[in-house]
């Protein structure tokens, strides 16, 4: 009957657990087998809360105490589910518990399991619903700013740990207090956030790249824009750089022309005192007026006598003065010792530099007169080193210059195709002599002092009287038909020389007005000539970088002196005794005569040697240049 009870009994529980099953309660019991076999485990193992165990029998009373324990097995069950239910929810628990709402050690880590410390790693706390997504383990997201919290050694995301702690003031782990101050930032690589889940798709991706594309586009549209602007700025900095230079160079040449101007000021202060022209002068009373030619005046007895007489004086006094050398001349020796003494720069303007010709006073050498291409002409006394005199009235470069020998007068000839006749004391024009066409290319003075003779373009050569300005006679070679370069007087003054374009060198009859000889020889045009005072011999060149001398009284070369390759000679003279022979062009070059050698060579000019002159007795040479300066040379 016991036994029979009991399978009754055994049959009614198997009913019921067959029924709880059938109502749904599967997965109650699987969570609680699960929860039995953790709770055996620690008994199992530590062998103390196991109890001694009832002897076994058999019969109903085995059977009995076989029962009991699944009886209390599922009180037990029944009390624990209970339980569970009672306990409160793990995100509001002060401590981290189990998935069986057990609180865990060592901050919320299970032994063995990956959140384990004994793993090297820190197991994200429970969210909580006031502050989602504490922790990077949680988020799945790699912190932007992470510290740590030294109360609990867990890594955070700072905003949301501040967050939290503004609303609770304790680490979510354990609850202890935890203020914003105690946190510690952890400096790291700033990380490339992967992107969400939502942008791996195909049409995310060709999104995204469309929008990258569209933001280079736009960046690209930028730089080019910028890069106009870049390039508009840098010219209009380059337009402005090259006018200030414009205006720097303009304010420099103004600057250097208003210092010469001042220079030459200077020295004109109270130095020349206007004083009477002499009755010996022209008359000016047409001062600065052109005289109209006309009718020529023509040479009259009285002038042809007045030149002859003049000849016969001069032809005495050289046959007296014979062969001898005047003792004050400076020997050769002495003379290949010179060397550069002084050089002025100040005497033209630097606006159009160049000092085109040169001359010195006959009777006082140390006044110099020169014409320069800024269409002045200058008088400069060289012991005093000052300016005596300014002249201006030429419309274009003066090109030829003559002093007086006896009067403060100088002339001055130009391309503007005038002679004008200057009063030194008084820095004025008395006499505009217009005698010619075309440039005035050469001038000369007769050993009278009373007339002029002047070449020109024009191709023709005139005659005139400087008291008067009128022009006694004026002659042209119908046969050449050549524009004249240059013209020079013979000591004498009965015959001249004239240069022409066509390499030719004629020697005219001034009584006559016919020409009386033709040296040919040279190849370009004739640069200058120049009469010994001997009156034997004659110096000629051209641009064929040669200086030939001729004899007068043979009409033959007997001298040619071959110069450099492309050596220009744009100035020849014989001292007063006609022992030493000047050239100036590319240098300046002394020669002595009869021996015709080269005993002295000057470079100290920088640009072409214009004009060469001697002083007197040699006791100095004198020379100009196209570099603006006057310069000097003795021992």
């Amino acid at each position: 009957m016991a036994t029979a009870a009991g399978g009754r009994r055994r049959a009614v529980h198997a009913g019921k657990r067959r029924s709880r099953r059938r109502g749904g309660e599967r997965g109650g019991c699987r969570e609680r087998f699960r929860f039995r076999r953790r709770r055996r485990r620690p008994r199992e193992r530590s062998g103390a809360a196991r109890g001694p165990r009832a002897p076994t029998g058999t019969g109903t009373g085995a059977a009995d105490r076989k029962g009991e324990p699944e009886t209390a097995s599922e009180g037990q069950r029944d009390r624990n589910r209970s339980a569970a239910t009672a306990r409160p929810p793990p995100w509001r628990s002060s401590a981290p518990v189990s998935a069986a709402g057990r609180e865990l050690p060592n901050g919320g880590s299970q032994p063995g399991s990956p959140g384990d410390h004994r793993a090297g790693s820190s197991r994200a706390p429970v969210p909580v619903p006031s502050c989602p997504s504490l922790s990077p383990a949680v988020s799945n997201e790699v912190p932007e700013h992470p510290c740590v919290s030294p109360v609990s050694n867990h890594v955070y995301e700072r905003r949301l740990i501040e967050k939290y702690i503004a609303e609770n003031g304790t680490d979510p782990v354990n609850n202890q207090p935890l203020s914003e101050e105690q946190l510690i930032d952890i400096k790291v690589a700033h990380p490339i956030r992967p992107k969400p889940p939502s942008a791996t798709s195909i049409p995310a991706i060709l999104k995204a790249l469309q929008d990258e594309w569209d933001a280079v586009m736009l960046h690209s549209f930028t730089l080019r824009q910028q890069l106009q602007t870049t390039r508009q700025e840098l010219s209009h900095a380059l337009y402005q750089h090259d006018a200030a230079c414009r205006v720097i160079a303009r304010l420099t040449k103004e600057v250097t022309a208003a210092r010469e101007a001042l220079a030459t000021l200077k020295p004109q202060a109270g130095l020349i005192v206007p004083q009477a022209v002499p009755s010996a002068q022209p008359n000016v009373a047409g001062a600065g007026e052109a005289m109209d030619l006309g009718e020529l005046a023509g040479m009259t007895p009285e002038i042809i006598q007045k030149l002859q007489d003049k000849a016969t004086v001069l032809t005495t006094e050289r046959k007296k003065r014979g062969k001898t050398v005047p003792e004050e001349l400076v020997k050769p020796e002495e003379l290949s010792k010179y060397r550069q003494v002084a050089s002025h720069v100040g005497l033209h303007s630097a606006s159009i530099p160049g000092i085109l010709a040169l001359d010195l006073c006959p009777s006082d050498t140390n006044k110099i007169l020169t014409g320069g291409a800024d269409k002045n002409v200058i008088v400069f006394d060289k012991s005093s080193e000052q300016i005596l005199a300014t002249l201006k009235g030429h419309t274009k470069k003066v090109t030829s210059v003559v002093f007086h020998p006896s009067q403060d007068l100088v002339f001055s000839a130009s391309p503007d195709a005038t002679i004008r006749i200057w009063s030194v004391p008084n820095a004025s024009c008395v006499q505009v002599v217009r005698a010619h066409e075309g440039s005035v290319t050469g001038l000369s003075l007769h050993a009278t002092g009373d007339y002029l003779l002047s070449s020109s373009d024009d191709q023709y050569w005139a005659f005139s009287d400087i008291q008067t300005g009128r022009v006694l006679t004026k002659v042209t070679d119908e046969s050449s038909g050549c524009a004249l370069t240059c013209a020079q007087f013979h000591p004498d003054g009965l015959i001249f020389g004239t240069g022409t374009m066509d390499s030719q060198i004629k020697i005219w009859d001034l009584k006559e007005r016919t020409n009386v000889a033709n040296f040919p020889g040279h190849s370009g045009p004739i640069t200058s000539i120049a009469f010994s005072e001997n009156g034997y011999y004659l110096a000629t060149a051209a641009d064929d970088s040669s200086v030939k001398l001729w004899d007068l009284r043979k009409l033959k070369n007997f001298k040619t002196l071959q110069l450099d390759n492309n050596f220009e000679v744009k100035s020849l003279i014989f001292d007063q005794s006609g022992t030493y022979l000047a050239l100036g062009g590319t240098d300046v070059q002394i020669y002595i005569c009869k021996q015709w050698t080269e005993i002295l060579h000057f470079t100290e000019h920088s640009g072409l040697t214009t004009g060469v002159a001697f002083g007197h007795h040699a006791k100095f040479i004198a020379s100009t240049g196209m570099d603006r300066s006057l310069k000097f040379y003795s021992l």
